[in-house]
């Protein structure tokens, strides 16, 4: 028989604008109703479990997060949820979510996970990462300036810095095919692809996410929102691929778009600006220090060279707070 397998579901956000100067409150409340029915194998009443979510909407350079942290309380999200909250029109609205709480790891200070706009977990998010330190901070779950951040892909260091700048090291990169993944037997400063009208030369490095980096004339008018997911989903991407779309301006200086594995282009991407660096020094292109501008803003990445982590520096940016009842 049919039965109603999920009851209405009442979001009420409690909404806190966090201007430069004070807090200015102000409340939203709406309903959103989703009825999901489907097919029963007994006759047992449906079961609505609630709960009451605080989140911190933030931005790195526009590229937007909710964050929600489970210091307080122990927090799983199905990625059904995760799928909801991040939704423009029936959620909050954002390209990830993060979900920090403590480590049981000694020395480490707090685990960080990353879902994308599609629900699944990724291992790497550079903007996120300094939108979690100044979340740490804002809210006193840390004491100091630097934090240790425990991801899927490893350690994390995050440094808070004078003028609301957040430094994080990003980690060593990964050139070697096994590590990115890609499907290719030898390591290589440039490979080709051939797409459906074209053929295209890109650098692939992992930043604990893998990255094809495609050096473009013009990054305005380059066809990222074409292109982008072509490249994804070829099969010399086993886990998927960021496709970034680089133009040199000179040697300490590019611009970047990037089409973001399971959230499309983003107004910017940390993990894919230290990628393009990356990429720009193997290929004798750019500078140690490279000032990398995203049609959000602009963050300053510096790489000494193989062997050595990559250095991301820029804004986190707070938004509002509220309540979500799931």
């Amino acid at each position: 028989m049919k039965r109603i397998e999920e009851l209405p579901v009442l979001f009420t956000f409690h909404v806190f604008l966090l201007p430069e100067q004070g807090y200015t409150k102000a409340r939203l409340d709406f309903q959103y109703l989703l009825f999901l029915i489907g097919l029963a194998s007994n006759n047992s009443p449906c079961n609505l479990h609630m709960m009451e979510i605080q989140f911190t909407k933030m931005h790195g350079l526009g590229n937007d997060f909710v964050v929600i942290d489970s210091f307080a309380q122990e927090i799983q999200l199905t990625s059904d949820q995760v799928r909801l909250i991040v939704d423009r029109h029936f959620g909050i609205g954002c390209d990830q979510l993060l979900l920090l709480s403590p480590s049981d790891k000694e020395g480490v200070d707090i685990r960080y996970l990353i879902y994308n706009a599609d629900g699944g977990e990724v291992s790497q998010c550079g903007n996120g990462a300094r939108c979690a330190a100044a979340y740490l901070r804002e809210n006193g779950l840390i004491d100091g300036d630097t934090i240790t951040a425990e991801t899927h892909e490893g350690i994390i260091t995050m440094t808070l810095e004078e003028d609301e700048l957040v430094k994080v090291n990003m980690g060593i990169p990964k050139l070697a095919p096994v590590d990115i993944p890609i499907e290719s037997q030898e390591y290589a400063s440039q490979y080709r692809l051939n797409l459906s009208d074209t053929e295209i030369t890109f650098s692939a490095v992992s930043m604990g996410n893998p990255h094809a980096v495609i050096v473009v004339d013009d990054v305005v008018s380059a066809p990222v929102l074409t292109m982008g997911p072509e490249v994804q989903a070829q099969s010399f991407f086993p886990q998927g691929v960021n496709v970034g779309f680089v133009q040199i301006i000179d040697s300490a200086h590019i611009k970047l778009r990037v089409y973001e594995r399971g959230a499309g282009e983003t107004l910017a991407c940390g993990s894919g600006a230290c990628a393009a660096v990356v990429a720009g020094c193997i290929n004798s292109s750019l500078d140690q220090e490279v000032e990398v501008e995203l049609p959000g803003g602009h963050l300053m990445i510096s790489w000494m060279g193989e062997g050595e982590p990559v250095l991301m520096t820029g804004p986190a940016t707070f938004v509002y707070q509220g309540k979500i009842s799931l």
